[in-house]
């Protein structure tokens, strides 16, 4: 069976949903919005810019899963979904996975965002096979801190790897959309590299290798 892997943010979303979460949270007073979101904004430019320092920022950003409550946790996550993702799900995203689907093809969405914030969208994208950064858990709730190889990165082709063992697919021939920079690792891995309204220096990485680019905005 062929694979079609897609990173989530700024591929199937117009927008960065980790960064949302934090702007979520900051709207409804759930955390000290000027500290917060002074924070958040400089992890998220970093991202941009290809830098960024997945272990500080994810010790940031699941902090506060560890001091929440599972019912508290699950019920700002519908929120968030309803203000915040709702609005950013393109509709053109949603039609290339359901020609993937309706192609026999394996969907997987492979996103360095954390699974707390990712699993339910991947739900209402319709994708069952989620690769995500993982969130360590004890007696039933987040402990706060990472757990794994986070999904970034090179780490993206480490949990791609294990999943293929696991699974006994091959990422012969497979697809592997994306936005990012920070997803060279992983595009270069696979038979069709394409890139999704790219960021600058992937489109001229695209550009020069000749790479299939399209827009789903």
């Amino acid at each position: 069976m062929r694979l079609a892997l897609f990173d989530l943010d700024n591929t199937l979303l117009a927008g960065d949903s980790d960064h949302a979460w934090g702007e979520f949270l900051c709207r409804h007073g759930i955390v000290d919005s000027t500290d917060y979101k002074a924070r958040n904004d400089a992890f998220y430019q970093d991202y941009l810019a290809g830098k960024l320092d997945v272990l500080a920022y994810q010790n940031f950003c699941q902090e506060l899963l560890g001091r929440s409550e599972m019912a508290q946790l699950d019920e700002w996550h519908r929120q968030f979904m309803a203000e915040f993702i709702e609005p950013i799900v393109l509709a053109k995203g949603e039609a290339l996975v359901r020609q993937h689907h309706e192609a026999g093809d394996q969907v997987v969405i492979i996103t360095a965002t954390n699974r707390f914030i990712t699993g339910p969208i991947a739900a209402r994208l319709g994708v069952d096979t989620l690769l995500a950064t993982e969130c360590e858990m004890q007696d039933g709730r987040y402990t706060g801190r990472l757990t794994d190889t986070p999904c970034f990165q090179e780490g993206k082709v480490t949990r791609i790897e294990r999943w293929l063992k696991e699974t006994g697919h091959s990422l012969e021939g497979a697809y592997f959309y994306s936005d990012s920079r920070n997803d060279l690792p992983l595009l270069e891995r696979v038979t069709h590299p394409v890139a999704v309204d790219p960021d600058p220096t992937l489109r001229e990485i695209a550009e020069q290798r000749g790479w299939d680019i399209i827009s789903l905005r």
